[in-house]
């Protein structure tokens, strides 16, 4: 009879155990392609900033953010970096009317990088943490998935933009 306590006691501790490696196994996937997620979607934040940084560049027949707004959209992914700042310093070069539709696009498209970019920083930070785990390097648990790497720009400063009019119904009303 203690003999039977004895593998039940293994067996339980095992069960645990698998189930821990599981939970450990699935939680680096999810981090690793939540940050896959995150790279495309700053991806193609940079593209639509560097698309309408191309646009107000035509309107304002600035030639050297047009060139930088070209090269980001043609970047290899090994010169992407590059390009974007390059493209960041040429627009904070320039004045931006936030009355202009194409500038206002431009501004709120740089606020999104910006935000992307923290979002993308946040979970590269956590799928190389869960990577430094000796279990997850033990058992290779990040195997097919790819180093994930930051992506270092400066960051635009853009300015602000002018809050609407508010209704004439939106106007609280005085009594007389």
């Amino acid at each position: 009879m203690p003999r039977m306590w004895w593998v039940l006691g293994v067996v339980v501790l095992a069960a645990i155990f698998s189930a821990y490696l599981g939970w450990t196994a699935q939680r680096v996937e999810r981090v690793h392609a939540r940050a896959q997620s995150a790279e495309r979607a700053l991806d193609a934040h940079l593209l639509r900033r560097a698309a309408a940084a191309a646009v107000v560049a035509e309107h304002s027949e600035s030639v050297e953010l047009y060139a930088a707004a070209r090269l980001a959209l043609d970047a290899e992914p090994d010169e992407r970096e590059s390009a974007e700042n390059d493209l960041t310093r040429q627009l904070q070069g320039i004045a931006l009317d936030p009355g202009d539709p194409a500038a206002r696009t431009l501004i709120v498209s740089s606020r999104r990088v910006v935000l992307a970019r923290q979002v993308h920083t946040d979970l590269v930070r956590d799928a190389l943490t869960a990577r430094r785990r000796k279990l997850v390097r033990v058992l290779r648990l990040p195997g097919r998935y790819p180093q994930p790497r930051y992506f270092d720009i400066v960051e635009p400063v853009m300015p602000p933009l002018p809050s609407p009019a508010p209704s004439p119904e939106a106007l609280p009303v005085q009594a007389v």
